[in-house]
């Protein structure tokens, strides 16, 4: 692997996505993507005696399944990324302790999942390993817990807040296979432009996509039209817009080939879910339900992936902190 341009590393033995697999909530159950996902669970507990419980059974599970279709043995995966939006990354931590897999915990808030992939891509195509898994998740109420109100309160939503998505996503990264590939990784850097209304992540992470976007772009030399798909993670529908317009104003017109996880996972007339949904399972569900699908059947052929992530607490918040934002890029092609 080799370094271009400003922060690119393109792979020249790119790793491949041997698998993937998705387990949704309820509302995710009953929005338009729901047909892609492995499985669809109608219980947001699922059996357990609270929400963090529930997202931990989230990713275990996910996590059981991705290998399950693999066919590779547990003990031919050498290593583990995942994490979540827990403090500490509970919901990765106490999930997956029974795996017995060296384990990195990782933290990018919503864009975990692909950071995930790009540390676990480089471990891939150096030789460090030969089959690396890497996963994450996240639970809308054990979100809300932790993050906004109790929802007991009831508290009523503005229209740029986000849901956060119910649900984990899983993908098996192996220096075997026929694709699709990862080839270019183009990690982000921290970007702050002094939003500080946690209920319009979109806005505050937008502006750190664009970095990103730019970037790739620039150090690999591609347009816009190199992809079928442009797909960002946790926007929703108001930070797609932003980030559509602010793309334009640099020159790249990304409209024609451009969507966000956030926007798809929902209907938005018919789920009340306001600017669309957020959080780390929303890509990680999404791309591991749909785009790798669409991949795997070669119904697209290139697809740039953006995963986004607001790099807050509930503590800064408090202390009115502003929000800053990451984005992470991964190239992946058949």
């Amino acid at each position: 692997m080799e370094r271009i341009g400003e922060q690119t590393i393109k792979f020249n033995t790119p790793p491949t996505i041997l698998e993937a697999a998705s387990i949704v909530g309820p509302k995710e159950s009953q929005g338009p993507m729901a047909k892609y996902f492995d499985q669809c669970i109608e219980d947001e507990f699922w059996g357990e005696k609270s929400w963090e419980k529930a997202e931990s059974k989230f990713v275990k599970e996910t996590v059981s399944g991705v290998i399950s279709k693999s066919g590779i043995p547990v003990s031919d995966i050498e290593y583990c990324f995942a994490g979540d939006l827990l403090n500490q990354c509970i919901s990765s931590s106490f999930g997956l302790r029974e795996l017995n897999i060296p384990f990195f915990g990782v933290f990018g808030a919503c864009s975990t999942f692909v950071e995930s992939m790009c540390l676990g891509s480089m471990f891939v195509a150096s030789g460090a390993a030969k089959n690396v898994l890497c996963a994450t998740s996240s639970h809308f109420c054990s979100a809300e817990k932790q993050f906004r109100f109790p929802l007991e309160l009831g508290n009523q939503r503005p229209p740029t807040s986000q849901w956060t998505v119910t649900g984990s996503g899983a993908v098996i990264l192996s220096a075997c296979g026929t694709g699709p590939y990862i080839t270019h990784i183009t990690p982000g850097k921290i970007v702050d432009m002094g939003i500080k209304d946690a209920n319009n992540m979109g806005a505050a992470m937008a502006p750190a996509a664009l970095a990103t976007l730019i970037t790739h772009f620039r150090d690999t030399g591609r347009k816009p039209s190199y992809y079928d798909a442009i797909i960002t993670g946790d926007l929703g529908h108001i930070g797609k817009e932003i980030l559509t317009e602010l793309a334009e104003t640099k020159g790249y017109n990304i409209a024609s080939v451009y969507n966000d996880c956030g926007v798809l996972i929902f209907d938005k007339n018919k789920q009340d879910t306001h600017s669309g949904g957020s959080g780390c399972g929303c890509i990680a569900s999404v791309f591991s339900g749909y785009f790798f699908k669409q991949l795997k059947q070669g119904k697209m052929k290139r697809i740039l992936l953006i995963a986004t992530g607001a790099l807050m607490n509930s503590t800064t918040t408090q202390q009115g902190e502003s929000i800053p934002g990451i984005a992470h890029a991964i190239s992946i092609e058949v």
